[in-house]
C-alpha cells in the first residue's frame, strides 16, 4: 500500500456526504424487496440480496445497518427499522449456543441501541434499556460457554466446527463478553461456580495471538510476521495444538485476508476497551501492561502485514496465497483490479481492516500511531469512490467486490467474467457503515465511537 501521509478525515467530507444518502437508499431497497422468509440476507447475486445457508450470522448486520444509518443521519425511519427488526427477529441469536457470532449479531443490534440511549440519542426508557442490557448479558455468557481448554491452561471460544476449532473471526465476538462483563453479569457454571467473563475474553485473545497469528519467529516453514491462519486446530482430548487450517481461505499456510482483517479490528477495539477497565480487574492476568503487550504485538504485526500485502490503493486480494496471483506480477505495485481474470479482491476485508488501522492508530496516538491511522484513511478514500461504492439505483448492495467463500464457489461470477466481482455482502456493507461512522463522528467533533461507550 502507498500510504497517503497527508490525508485528513475532513478530506473525506464530500465523499461521506454522498455516502450516507446512498447507504439509506440501499437499506430501504432491502426493506422493500427482500423476502425475509428465505432467511437472513447474506450477499448479492446480480445486485439482489440472497441467502446462503451456513449459519445466520448476518441478520444483526441487516438491522444494525439501519441503526448506524440513524446514528449518522438522525432519520427516525431507520431507527424504527433497526429497533423493530431487533425486537422481532434477534431473540434467537441471544440464546444461540451453536455459533461463535454473538459479537456480530447482538452487539450490532442490542449493543448499538443501548449505546444510543446512553448517548442521549434515544429517549431514556428504563424498561427498554433493561431489555437491551439483559440481551447483552445473556449473549456474552452464552458465547463464553463455547469453551475449549488448551494444554497449559486457558482456552478459546470454539467455532461452529466444534471444540477442536478456533476461528480468527471470533476475536471480534469478544465484544459480547466485554459488554456482558461491563454490565456486571455473572456467568454461572456447574455447581453454581461463577465463571469470569474477563478471564475468558483475555484467554481467547491470548490463545488466538499465540496460535492464529505468526510473528516471523521460526514457528514453522511459513512463519511470516503478521500472517494469520483462519482456523487453528486443537486436540480436544488434551488441548494440544495440532496445526493451522483454513475454511474460507486458500490454504492453511496462506493468509485469507478477511480473517486477517478480523484480527486487526478485534485486537484494536479490545485494547480500547481494556484501557477503560479498572486496574484491579486485570491484575489476575498479569496487569494491564502484560495484556496490552500481547495484544499490541498481534495488532501491530497484522496491520503491518496488511500494509505490505495489499495493492497501492489499500485493497487486498481475497487471499495472499491465492494461486492465480502468480499470473499478476507486480500486483502490489499498482492499484487493485477487481475485474482481473485471475483472483478476486475482497472489499469487505478492506472495510474491516480500515477500522482496525484507524483504531490502532488512534490508540497508539502521536507519531507511533500515525502510520496506521493514515493507512486507514487511505483505504477509506478508496472504498468511498468508484469502483467500490455501489451507485446503481437498483443494486441492493453498498460496497462492491466483496467475497464470501471463494473455495466453495459461492460468489457470483457475472456473464463474460472469469472471477467473482461486482457484488456485495451484508457484513461488508455493515462494516463500511461502521468505519464511515467512526470517521464521520471525528469530522463532526462528536463523541468517539466505540462498541462500549456510554453503557449506563
Amino acid at each position: 500500500m502507498i500510504i497517503n501521509e497527508t490525508i485528513k478525515p475532513s478530506d473525506l467530507t464530500a465523499a461521506l456526504t454522498r455516502f450516507w444518502p446512498l447507504s439509506g437508499e440501499k437499506i430501504q431497497l432491502i426493506e422493500e424487496k427482500y423476502d425475509t422468509s428465505k432467511g437472513s440476507p447474506v450477499f448479492t447475486v446480480e445486485g439482489r440480496y440472497t441467502t446462503r445457508g451456513w449459519t445466520e450470522w448476518t441478520q444483526g448486520f441487516q438491522y444494525g445497518s439501519a441503526i448506524l444509518q440513524f446514528d449518522a443521519t438522525g432519520e427516525a425511519a431507520f431507527l424504527e427499522a433497526g429497533r423493530s427488526g431487533t425486537l422481532n427477529f434477534m431473540a434467537p441469536h441471544v440464546s444461540h449456543t451453536g455459533v461463535h457470532d454473538h459479537g456480530f449479531n447482538n452487539t450490532s443490534t442490542y449493543g448499538n441501541l443501548l449505546r444510543l440511549m446512553g448517548e442521549g440519542r434515544l429517549p431514556v426508557n428504563d424498561w427498554e434499556a433493561e431489555f437491551y442490557r439483559l440481551a447483552l448479558k445473556i449473549s456474552g455468557a452464552v458465547q463464553a460457554g463455547r469453551w475449549s481448554p488448551v494444554a497449559g491452561g486457558s482456552g478459546f471460544i470454539y467455532s461452529f466446527n466444534g471444540p477442536h476449532s478456533l476461528f480468527a473471526d471470533t476475536i471480534r465476538s469478544l465484544r459480547a463478553l466485554a459488554l456482558s462483563h461491563r454490565l456486571g453479569h455473572v456467568m454461572m457454571g456447574e455447581n453454581d461456580k461463577p465463571v469470569s467473563l474477563m478471564e475468558r475474553l483475555i484467554g481467547h485473545a491470548r490463545t488466538t495471538a499465540d496460535y492464529a497469528v505468526f510473528y516471523g519467529e521460526g514457528r514453522d516453514s511459513y512463519d511470516v510476521r503478521g500472517r494469520v491462519a483462519h482456523e487453528s486446530i486443537f486436540n480436544p482430548n488434551d488441548g494440544n495444538y495440532r496445526c493451522p487450517n483454513s475454511q474460507q481461505g486458500y490454504a492453511p499456510f496462506s493468509t485469507w485476508t478477511r480473517g486477517l482483517a478480523w484480527i486487526m479490528c478485534g485486537y484494536a477495539e479490545e485494547l480500547e476497551f481494556l484501557a477503560t477497565e479498572p486496574a484491579e480487574t486485570l491484575a489476575p492476568f498479569g496487569g494491564f501492561k502484560a495484556v496490552e503487550a500481547f495484544m499490541l504485538k498481534a495488532a501491530r504485526a497484522t496491520c503491518d502485514f496488511y500494509i505490505e500485502n495489499t495493492a497501492t490503493d489499500g485493497i487486498p486480494y481475497w487471499d495472499t496465497g491465492a494461486p492465480g496471483l502468480v499470473n499478476m506480477p507486480g500486483l502490489y505495485e499498482r492499484q487493485a483490479d477487481p475485474y482481473n481474470a485471475y483472483e478476486p479482491v475482497d472489499s469487505s476485508a478492506a472495510a474491516i481492516a480500515a477500522q482496525g488501522l484507524l483504531r490502532l492508530g488512534n490508540y497508539l496516538k502521536g507519531e507511533d500511531g500515525t502510520r496506521y491511522r493514515q493507512a486507514g484513511l487511505t483505504v477509506m478514500r478508496t472504498l468511498l469512490e468508484d469502483p467500490y461504492l455501489s451507485t446503481q439505483p437498483d443494486h441492493q448492495g453498498l460496497l462492491l467486490h466483496s467475497i464470501y467463500h471463494q473455495p466453495r464457489g459461492w460468489d457470483h461470477v457475472p456473464a463474460g467474467r472469469k472471477i467473482a466481482c461486482g457484488e456485495s455482502s451484508m457484513w461488508g456493507d455493515y462494516h463500511m457503515r461502521e468505519v464511515a461512522l467512526l470517521v464521520q463522528r471525528e469530522i463532526d467533533q462528536k463523541p468517539y465511537y466505540t462498541f462500549f461507550n456510554t453503557l449506563y
